[in-house]
């Protein structure tokens, strides 16, 4: 066997191992993941994860997508909060506590503090029969057969199985509060996909130049008027109805035949059936309408079809949004 088909079989080898401890945690989906998930919808205060090690990082990764998906959450690493941390923990909190084998010595310490200040305790393990387990309300089971690891030690499949689990929190935790792609956009403003689900057209067209011209005026008009706009376009507006349109294309396409271009104007060479958008639209819809029609370019207009302006190609990609 060559390294490369040796390398590609240990890959599909791990994958398969972790992919089947997922699958395993189907079965693992009892009346405790019911009663968690109501307990956080009902409690008036946050959610606290803890764990250690390889745990601790799968903990900020759920607290990452909990907050994310509209259920305030805090990360408290095990050893921190055995030495002062405990602070951070509030009256109405619900604690959660993330340990593949629940008998780490910090857990061990952890777990009792936590149920002496009241606070509901949810134990996310692999052994239901640890410390943790039975100190915890409610128990979590992601037990695997195996780590990926060929040695069967290093954390793989166990933390796959943890963070499975806790995505599967957070699902439940949105779809119960109704939590919608506008709610995300809300926490999510920055970046390529903050901007996809709230920037809108009107907002990159209003930054463009706003190119137009008259269907009675000439051939170099129309020319420059595209030209000193650089978008490749100019809106024909006649009593300020817009009529038509004159890309790049059609200029082109007009020097390929046999006319006196001296005695054309804008109405001999344009398009009479524009491509709009509203400019209340979502910016992607922009995007998914251009490659649809295979365009680079949309003229924007308002709820009356008013011709508002231009948006292109480029101002998406300018963005982010490609």
């Amino acid at each position: 066997m060559s390294i490369t088909d040796e390398i590609k079989k240990y890959a599909i080898e791990a994958l398969k191992i972790e992919a089947q401890a997922i699958e395993q945690l189907t079965h693992f989906i009892n009346d405790d993941f019911v009663a968690v998930v109501e307990l956080i919808l009902k409690s008036k205060g946050r959610v606290v994860i803890t764990g250690i090690g390889k745990s601790a990082i799968v903990a900020q990764k759920i607290v990452a997508t909990l907050n994310s998906t509209g259920t305030p959450s805090i990360f408290m690493h095990a050893a921190d909060a055995i030495h002062g941390d405990l602070g951070n923990i509030q009256k109405d909190d619900v604690v959660i506590c993330i340990s593949k084998s629940g008998s780490t010595p910090e857990i061990k310490v952890l777990a009792p503090l936590v149920k002496s200040f009241d606070n509901t305790l949810v134990a996310i393990t692999g052994d239901v029969n640890s410390f943790l387990a039975k100190q915890a309300h409610f128990v979590l089971n992601t037990f695997v057969e195996t780590e990926a690891c060929p040695n069967n030690l290093a954390p793989t499949s166990s933390t796959t199985a943890q963070m499975a689990m806790g995505d599967a929190l957070a699902v439940c935790l949105l779809k119960q509060r109704g939590f919608t792609s506008k709610d995300f956009a809300k926490y999510h403003p920055g970046g390529a996909l903050g901007k996809k689900l709230y920037l809108r057209v009107e907002d990159i067209s209003s930054q463009n130049e706003k190119p137009v011209v008259n269907s009675n005026q000439t051939l170099k008009e129309v020319i420059v008027e595209i030209s000193s706009k650089r978008l490749g376009v100019a809106a024909v507006v006649d009593n300020n109805k817009l009529i038509g349109i004159v890309t790049d294309g059609d200029l082109r396409r007009m020097l390929g035949k046999d006319l006196d271009i001296n005695q054309l104007t804008v109405k001999d060479i344009m398009s009479t059936s524009p491509k709009t958008i509203q400019q209340n639209s979502l910016a992607i819809e922009a995007l998914h309408y251009m490659e649809d029609k295979s365009i680079s370019q949309l003229l924007v207009v308002d709820e009356n079809n008013a011709y508002i302006g231009v948006i292109h190609l480029h101002d998406l990609l300018r963005e982010g949004i490609i």
